[in-house]
C-alpha cells in the first residue's frame, strides 16, 4: 500500500489571509485552532503574515510577536510545527524555539544569513514562485514554459543550499500553486499533471498547497470558503500522484478522504 501523504494544517495568525483573515490573530484563538487541527494533522504550520497580492507587509518583529504566544506552547506539547516566513530574523527565532519545519515562499535565497540553519535538523520547504521575492503578484504566465522555469529554479536553489551546508535530505520542494504560478489557472493545472515527473527529476519529497487557492476559485466560480469540495478533489489527485505532504485548511476532511481512498485501493 502506498504511504499516505503527511498533512500540514494551516493556522494563519494574520489579519488579512484570503480564506480566514482575522479569525486566529488573537493568540488564544490561534492556539485553540492549532490544537484542534493537531488531532488530524501531522504538522501544524503557523503563518504570521499573508502573502496574497493584496496582503499588508508585516515586519519580522511583528511576525515574531504573533508567533511568540503560540509556537513555544505547541512545541512544548510535542507537536511538529512549521513556520511560514521568508524573513531571516523570523526564521532564526523559529529555529531557536524548536520549529521542525521552515517554509520559505522565496526558496531560501540567503541561507547563509540565517544563523544556525546549516547546523539545524529542521526540514526546509523550498517553494517556487513566479515573482521570486515578496508576496504573490497578479501575472498571467505561459503554462507551456512553467515546468522549465520550476526545474531551473529548483536546480539553482539546491546548488546554493548545498554550498551553504544544508543536507539534501532536509529539503522538501513546493512548486507553488495559484498566484505563485500565475493569475490564470492553466499553469497550476499543468504542474499538477506533471507532479510525478517533478518528483522523479529531483528525487526529493514534494509538498503541494492547493487549499482554497485562486485557480480553484477560478475553475469553480466560488470564493475561498466555498472552494473546499473542489480543493479536496485536487488534493486527492495530488495524493494519487505520490506527493509527500499536503498543506490544507480542512485537515479533518482530507484525513478522512485519504483513509477511505486507501481502503478502496485508490
Amino acid at each position: 500500500m502506498r504511504a499516505l501523504p503527511l498533512i500540514v494544517g494551516i493556522v494563519n495568525i494574520t489579519e488579512d489571509s484570503f480564506s480566514d483573515g482575522g479569525r486566529y490573530l488573537a493568540p488564544e484563538d490561534a492556539l485553540l485552532h492549532a490544537r484542534a487541527l493537531a488531532e488530524w494533522a501531522d504538522v501544524i504550520e503557523l503563518g504570521p503574515a499573508s502573502t496574497h497580492p493584496n496582503a499588508r507587509a508585516v515586519s519580522a518583529q511583528e511576525e515574531i510577536q504573533r508567533l511568540q504566544a503560540v509556537l513555544p506552547q505547541l512545541v512544548a506539547a510535542g507537536n511538529r510545527v512549521a513556520v511560514d516566513s521568508f524573513q531571516v530574523a523570523t526564521q532564526s527565532w523559529a529555529l531557536e524555539q524548536g520549529a521542525t519545519y521552515l517554509n520559505d515562499t522565496q526558496g531560501f535565497p540567503r541561507p547563509g544569513e540565517v544563523p544556525g540553519l546549516a547546523a539545524s535538523s529542521a526540514k526546509l520547504v523550498v517553494m517556487h514562485s513566479v515573482q521570486r521575492r515578496g508576496k504573490a503578484v497578479r501575472r498571467r504566465t505561459d503554462p507551456e514554459r512553467i515546468l522549465e522555469e520550476i526545474e531551473g529554479f529548483f536546480a539553482e536553489r539546491l546548488e546554493v543550499l548545498g554550498k551553504a551546508g544544508i543536507a539534501r535530505e532536509r529539503i522538501i520542494l513546493d512548486p507553488g500553486m495559484g498566484f505563485f504560478l500565475g493569475s490564470n489557472p492553466e499553469p497550476s493545472l499543468r504542474v499538477l499533471r506533471e507532479l510525478p515527473w517533478l518528483q522523479k527529476r529531483f528525487g526529493l519529497p514534494l509538498l503541494v498547497s492547493v487549499s482554497r487557492k485562486s485557480f480553484i476559485q477560478a475553475l469553480t466560480g466560488r470564493d475561498a470558503r466555498g472552494a473546499d469540495a473542489a480543493t479536496l478533489a485536487v488534493e486527492l489527485f495530488a495524493a494519487r500522484a505520490g506527493v509527500d505532504y499536503i498543506r490544507t485548511h480542512d485537515v479533518a476532511a482530507l484525513r478522512d478522504a485519504l483513509r477511505v481512498s486507501a481502503i478502496l485501493g485508490d
